[in-house]
């Protein structure tokens, strides 16, 4: 399992400028992070269909009641805050391009979760051939 600590971002849209699209700065960070963490905890290039697994763990707020706290402890409550899954799934598959496989067109299977967490907060993934 691949840990990405920090705040989570998603895939932002690209900037038009003049006629050319830009990636945001954020998003263009984001993804050299999740390519250093993956080269530092793993680095494997896979070939061929791939399975991905994306757990999104949010901070969960310090404003939220014991209450709300206790249903997050007892799997009752769910993060449904920005950013999308899918802009999630999308950061991290297109940061790993030429990292990890050749394009991520290669991933056949993709599960994401969110999650709380009283801990830091990060994105956990692995990614499995088939």
């Amino acid at each position: 399992m691949i840990t990405v600590e920090g705040k989570i971002k998603g895939k932002a849209r690209p900037r038009v400028f003049n006629g050319h699209a830009m990636t945001p700065k954020d998003s263009v960070q984001y993804e050299n992070w999740v390519k250093i963490c993956y080269q530092q905890q793993c680095g494997k290039h896979y070939e061929g269909p791939i399975r991905a697994n994306i757990i999104a763990y949010y901070k969960v707020p310090k404003s939220y009641t014991k209450k709300k706290i206790q249903a997050i402890r007892d799997g009752e409550d769910f993060p449904t805050k920005k950013p999308d899954s899918d802009n999630v799934a999308k950061i991290i598959l297109d940061s790993l391009n030429k990292i990890a496989y050749d394009d991520d067109s290669q991933v056949v299977e993709l599960t994401i979760l969110k999650r709380w967490t009283e801990k830091i907060e990060r994105v956990e993934f692995e990614l499995e051939g088939i």
